[in-house]
């Protein structure tokens, strides 16, 4: 079986879900996503991951895995390539982005960024946020 992700994790894998089939053209409930990521980690269904993953603190992602996100506001798709828990609840997530993103917002200058080092709380979001008060990186969204 595959290593869990957190609740919270969970729920916003759910959610990412949802809002993909939703772009294309195929609606479904947040129930039947909670279902699809049941099934993805080999459960039969979310009442049973729910309890296999129980009250204990996880990290949001693991080793290898694939995860979308926005980082400085630019949407990516990246693979997790190191994981650190640093205190209780925070994690050390280092990304190998898919497509590197321009992290500036000048139409002056670009910086693009291939790889992303951040700590982030068990729901996948860093405690930094930008000047509208969004955090700099936000796994499953």
């Amino acid at each position: 079986m595959a290593q869990l992700p957190s609740l919270e994790a969970a729920k916003a894998q759910a959610r990412y879900i949802r809002k993909d089939l939703a772009t294309q053209g195929r609606d479904i409930s947040h129930s039947a996503a909670l279902e699809l990521v049941a099934k993805s980690y080999g459960h039969k269904d979310w009442n049973t991951l729910h309890a296999a993953i129980g009250n204990e603190a996880r990290a949001p992602v693991f080793l290898g895995q694939i995860v979308p996100g926005h980082y400085l506001g630019q949407p990516f798709l990246a693979e997790v390539i190191d994981l650190r828990h640093v205190a209780d609840g925070q994690y050390e997530v280092t990304l190998a982005l898919e497509k590197a993103v321009d992290v500036v917002t000048f139409d002056s200058f670009s910086n693009f960024r291939s790889r992303i080092r951040k700590t982030v709380g068990a729901d996948g979001r860093s405690a930094d946020k930008t000047f509208n008060g969004v955090p700099h990186l936000i796994l499953w969204d």
